[in-house]
């Protein structure tokens, strides 16, 4: 049995995450293939990962700085990587103050250099990109596992991402859309 799962239809990926070391590895597959411009919505609730597969992708780009959820600095900009990595935790703000914040201005690439955004607590953003991946992460009843379940929405399509007992570097089934 497989423990991954791709939709081309839906344009959808499932993947069981054994441990924190398998969801710190799907970011870095993350880090490596996400092309300029690409946004991840993360939803989840706390201690399901979305930091650590940040830092998996922060590491997939190269960034050698240590990649940390930025709770009370709201957003962290690390541009020594392949393209930047925007990274927001909205954890601590309500809706209009999320918006306030002008994550728009990341994801459209106007005011800053285009690169990768990855916005921690999702829910709480007022407005979405016309295209980004969404990502649920979700802890098992174990405690010990997680499961992540990507989503391409506006027309993008989850990368793919070999499945957590697949040998990394391994290729997943191809998207069609």
């Amino acid at each position: 049995m497989s423990n991954s799962r791709f939709d081309t239809e839906q344009s959808e990926l499932t993947l069981a995450l054994p441990d924190a070391q398998a969801t710190y590895q799907v970011g870095v597959e993350l880090g490596r293939s996400l092309p300029v411009g690409t946004t991840l919505l993360l939803y989840g609730d706390l201690g399901s990962g979305k930091t650590t597969l940040t830092q998996g992708i922060g590491a997939g780009l190269g960034i050698t700085d240590p990649i940390v959820s930025p709770t009370f600095t709201l957003i962290n900009e690390y541009m020594e990587g392949r393209i930047p990595l925007y990274h927001f935790d909205l954890y601590r703000l309500a809706t209009a103050d999320a918006t306030r914040l002008a994550p728009d201005l990341y994801w459209e690439g106007d005011e800053y250099e285009p690169g990768l955004v990855v916005i921690e607590w999702a829910e709480r953003l007022q407005h979405h990109p016309a295209q980004y991946l969404q990502i649920k992460l979700s802890i098992a009843p174990t405690l010990e596992s997680r499961t992540l379940h990507m989503i391409g929405i506006g027309g993008i399509c989850p990368p793919p991402i070999p499945s957590p007992s697949e040998k990394l570097g391994s290729t997943s089934p191809e998207s069609q859309c």
